[in-house]
């Protein structure tokens, strides 16, 4: 007898809710009609559902999240580096406080050595006729950062190996919630021919009918909500064997519309406000934001974010500022509207001769009008490069109007997207300290509490 197993799976919304709705009705109406069919089937988000410049995730800290995905009936869910390292370590211990599925991650540990009572390593789901399902998940090893934050994220395949080692004894069936990225599942489906589906997120590809790599078919449906995945299994259960996989791709622009969609992304956004309508600090002063060239805004967050970094001079660009800083009660939900970047403060030490070469290649003609995707930047463009409280005069690099000897060690105040190598490769490799715990919104409140205290 053959037995037919669904799979319908989500990855990376970045709390893209507009589609949701039809999401949500999708999945609960198949798991409904397989049911009725005498078909098991099981939902699976791969990570990054959550995406702080949202102002429902904002809002809720998350936990508004879950409460769709427990809406949805989802059985398993794992992380993604939104979930891991744009929240602290006890706003991520309590972002699945009432989540009526299973979070799976294989290699996340607190420091101590020991598995957060959050999450499981892995799981097993069992269908209708007693199949016996290994669920393992991984995510990707943003190592640092999450070191910063109180956890150890593990070497993903040696946490692998071992858990593929307890769910063969187990399970007759194994597969893998992956947010490592599409490279890393195709190694993935090389070295261990034991998995038999690889779910794939974190790089945002679409595999539209999957992609078959030994034993392993890997599943992967995009970003932001766009499609949702459904991959079937036919499993003899007299040879114990997959008779045949399928993978197949339903795009949410086609799915028929849900009643009352706007208002369900009103109803969001109303609850994501309401709680972020308290007063951050009184602004005296009305800063208009400029992308193209220096302002009073820009030399605001400047002041901000060298008294926040203790340095002397920074650099960041004046696309991140998407609306004016009013003289009014400012409140959370302004400075969110602002900056909803999830973007960190870091400090980078670099020599006076390597700031130097930093504040020349700063003058790129064509970088402000750069439009820029990812990296936690969730504006427009990249705007004028602002080095506040640095310059180069005649090959001369001067930090508050003081001459820096090509040599000498200055601590320069930036943010993270910065640090990839995009831009300024030189920054990847320099020294640097990451503020994990907060984001360039919350160095603008703290300014903005010590300067107008309410």
């Amino acid at each position: 007898m053959i037995e037919t197993i669904h799979f319908y799976h989500t990855n990376d919304l970045h709390s893209h809710f507009q589609h949701w709705p039809r999401i949500h009705e999708l999945v609960t109406t198949r798991k409904k009609w397989h049911l009725e069919e005498g078909e098991s089937s099981f939902t699976l988000d791969l990570g990054d559902h959550i995406d702080r410049s949202h102002i429902y995730t904002e809002g809720t800290l998350g936990k508004g999240n879950v409460d769709l995905l427990n809406k949805a009936q989802y059985d398993v869910a794992t992380i993604g580096n939104n979930e891991g390292i744009t929240l602290s370590h006890n706003e991520l211990e309590n972002l699945y406080l009432h989540a009526q599925f299973d979070v799976v991650v294989g290699n996340l540990i607190d420091q101590d050595g020991k598995i957060p009572k959050w999450l499981i390593p892995t799981t097993i789901l069992t269908t209708i006729y007693g199949t016996k399902i290994g669920v393992t998940a991984l995510t990707a090893e943003y190592t640092l950062f999450y070191s910063q934050l109180g956890w150890q994220v593990t070497e993903a395949f040696n946490a692998l190996s071992n858990q593929l080692m307890e769910l063969k004894k187990k399970t007759d069936i194994i597969i893998c919630m992956s947010h490592l990225g599409i490279n890393e599942d195709e190694i993935m489906a090389e070295k261990f021919p034991d998995i038999d589906v690889i779910f794939g997120a974190h790089t945002h590809h679409i595999f539209h009918e999957g992609k078959l790599i030994n034993n392993s078919l890997l599943a992967a449906a995009g970003k932001y909500g766009y499609y949702v995945g459904h991959v079937t299994l036919d499993f003899d259960l007299e040879t114990k064997l997959i008779a045949k996989k399928q993978a197949h791709l339903y795009d949410t622009n086609e799915l028929k519309e849900c009643a009352n969609e706007d208002e369900f992304l009103e109803e969001l956004a109303n609850i994501g406000k309401a709680n972020l309508m308290e007063t951050a600090f009184i602004q005296n002063e009305t800063f208009k934001k400029e992308w193209f060239k220096e302002s009073a805004l820009s030399t605001y967050f400047g002041k901000a974010l060298t008294a926040f970094c203790q340095t002397d001079c920074a650099l960041f660009n004046a696309g991140l500022f998407l609306s004016d800083l009013k003289e009014q009660e400012v409140s959370y939900f302004d400075i969110h509207k602002m900056m909803p970047h999830p973007i960190n403060p870091c400090v980078i030490e670099l020599t006076g001769e390597e700031l130097k070469d930093i504040y020349l290649l700063s003058l790129n003609e064509s970088w402000p009008n750069l439009e820029i995707k990812g990296l936690g930047f969730r504006g427009v463009v990249m705007g004028k490069m602002i080095t506040h409280q640095f310059t180069v005069v005649d090959q001369v690099l001067f930090v508050q109007n003081r001459r820096i000897e090509p040599t000498e060690i200055v601590r320069l105040a930036t943010i993270d997207m910065f640090t990839f190598g995009y831009f300024y490769p030189k920054f990847k490799e320099s020294p640097k300290t990451y503020f994990m715990s907060d984001f360039i919104r919350d160095v603008l409140i703290v300014y903005g509490q010590k300067q107008h205290l309410i």
